[in-house]
Parts: structure tokens; sequence; C-alpha cells
């Protein structure tokens, strides 16, 4: 089987580990696309310093994909088009969500490889009635039209659990240059990462957490395994993460600060390790992880809207809403960790765009 293979530029960004928002959708209050709003997003992600957006993922809705709305292809083409606009696009990493039955994810692959995007993020959600086995027989099909960047979801947000088994097999197909990790689990987490360093393509494989309940663990948490006799770590270079669609800027000096730490040989793990409490604090209000994270992408939405970067929260499904108690929390965390939101940053950044558009 022939591949398309990643560009190597594109491949050497990736490794070097980078922020990766996952894109929200934006809707008006009749629930149709807010074309300016869907494309001022991208902006503020790239203004921010993001280096890459991942669009047609959980947090995009996966509604998006209904005949009803058409939404998919849509959302694929504006952010592409603004990463095209951005002058730093040649460094901008594209990944679009892969989704559905062997045939439908080929469509979405090379719909997305269509409109230039570097990798598939290839969900095994929502295929109950698929053995592991025809899983590593879809992602081989659709790694023969896109890159993949392999994605473990939690079950409470339509993913499944997957065995080490999976992921041993799932790393060796050729195509396969990253894999996001949002297990919300230390267990699968673990997995994943062991099948990886078991791997003869540990070396071509970057992790990115995905694991918004522990970020900054992740970040700073090497993963060594004994390996025939050696001794074989792997580490969390970025992160592809709904949490990152709010508060960008804060995420991407965050990450710029960690490795400056790895790299000054001077890391300083209780400041962070408490960093790391604050953010799982906001995370667990935005994603309403005690209501089964029901709230989730409303959460994400509240926020944006509070910065003026959303009209409102709406979902394309109605009862997708905040749960009674997460407006005011989502008050507390304003309250109790100023200094890790960028209101500030995202007021700036509306006044260019202002006049910007009026010049």
């Amino acid at each position: 089987m022939e591949y398309t293979k990643l560009d190597n530029k594109i491949l050497s960004l990736l490794h070097k580990g980078t922020v990766i928002p996952a894109h929200p959708l934006a809707l008006n209050s009749d629930r149709q696309l807010d074309e300016l709003r869907q494309r001022l997003l991208t902006r503020y992600y790239l203004a921010s310093g993001a280096g890459g957006v991942a669009v047609g993922v959980h947090t995009t809705q996966f509604e998006i994909r209904r005949p009803e709305y058409n939404l998919f292809e849509p959302v694929l083409r504006m952010a592409s088009q603004e990463v095209a606009k951005h002058h730093n696009r040649d460094k901008i990493i594209k990944v679009a969500g892969i989704t559905g039955s062997t045939e439908n994810a080929i469509k979405e692959a090379e719909l997305a490889a269509r409109y230039g995007y570097h990798l598939g993020l290839i969900s095994m959600g929502g295929l109950p009635t698929l053995s592991e086995e025809e899983l590593i027989e879809r992602s081989k099909a659709v790694a023969a039209k896109i890159p993949l960047f392999g994605f473990y979801l939690q079950p409470a947000a339509g993913g499944r659990l997957l065995s080490y088994e999976f992921w041993k097999a799932f790393v060796e197909i050729p195509n396969v240059y990253a894999i996001k990790i949002a297990a919300f689990n230390r267990y699968q987490t673990i997995d994943v990462v062991r099948a990886v360093c078991n791997s003869s393509r540990r070396d071509e494989i970057a992790l990115y957490t995905g694991n918004d309940d522990n970020i900054i663990g992740d970040l700073l948490t090497p993963y060594r395994f004994n390996i025939d006799g050696k001794k074989v770590e792997k580490r969390f270079i970025g992160g592809l993460l709904g949490h990152w669609a709010v508060w960008t800027s804060k995420a991407v000096e965050l990450l710029k600060d960690i490795k400056e730490q790895f790299e000054s040989g001077n890391v300083q793990y209780d400041k962070l390790l408490r960093r790391n409490i604050a953010v799982t604090d906001m995370n667990a209000v935005i994603f309403d992880a005690k209501n089964s994270f029901h709230g989730c992408i409303p959460g994400i939405h509240e926020v944006l809207r509070r910065q003026g970067l959303l009209e409102g929260t709406w979902c394309l499904n109605p009862d997708e809403k905040m749960s009674p108690g997460q407006n005011e929390e989502i008050d507390r965390i304003y309250r109790d960790y100023p200094k890790l939101t960028d209101d500030d940053f995202v007021r700036h950044f509306l006044e260019k765009e202002f006049q910007r558009q009026h010049a």
C-alpha cells in the first residue's frame, strides 16, 4: 500500500511540540453557522501563537456531519483559508477530525487532503460493532489517503476503550506520525505510550496530550519502560486539547516555559505541579466534569462568549447546554486564577481586528 508521506517541514514542527487548539463551532441564535466568528476564532488561535488547529473534532461537535447540518466541509474550508492568509502559514499544522465507517472516514480524509490538511485525527468512537482488528484495517485504509494522528478518546466523550494490543498494532502503520491521548486515565495512557516505546517506529511518533485533566503532569512526565533489556523513554511534547480552545495565548506561554525549563536543566517542578492543579480545577469547571462532561462544549463557548469571540453558547444539539451552577463556577475560576486567563490579550486582538476591518 502506498502512503502520502507527511511534509518534512510539518513533521519537524510536529516533533518539536506545539499548541494545537481543538476548534469550536461558532453558531448564531438560530443555530446556524456564524461564518465571521468561525473565521475570527481561527485568527485568534493563530494570533495567540498556536502551532496548529484541529478542526472537525469533538470540540467542533460531531453533529456537523449530519445531513441536516452539512457543516463538515465549510468548517474545514474556512480554517484552511484563514491559515493560508497568515504570515506564518508554512509553520501551522492543520489537523482534520476523521470519523465514521471506513467508507465515510476515507471520504473525510480525501476532503481534508484536498483542503491541504496535513494530518487526520482518526477517531475510533461510534463504531461498537467493529472489532479492534477491523479498526486497524480501517486505519490503514484512511492512512492511504492522509497521514494519521492517532486518537484515544475517553468513552464519556464518545470514544471506546482500546487494548494495549490495539495500540501496538496501530503504531506499526507506516503513516502514523502522532497520537493524541485523551483517555483521562493514567492506566490507559500508559498502555498507549508503552505500545509506542515497544514499536520499531517509536522515534517517528510524536505524543500529544489530550488529557485535559492532567495537562502539565503529562508534559512533565518521562514515560520510561524496559524494552529488551534497554531503557526506552518517551515524553509528551505538546497538546491537542479542547481546554486550549480557551485562554490559548496562556497555553502557548505555558508550553514555551516548560520547554525552556527543560532546556536549561532547571525545571521548577513544585511550581509547575501547583499550576497543574489550578489548570485542572479550571478544566473541571469548563468541561463540567461533575456532570459527566455534559456541559463541556457549552462551557468552552461560555468563556469565548465572555471574551467577545462568540455571540452565545449554542450547540447544534439544543439539549447540549451548560449545567446548573456551571456559570457560577466559571465566575469562581476567574476570581481564583486571573493570571491563567487571557482576556486582556483577546481584548487587544479584537481591537486590532476592528481596526483592520474598518481601515
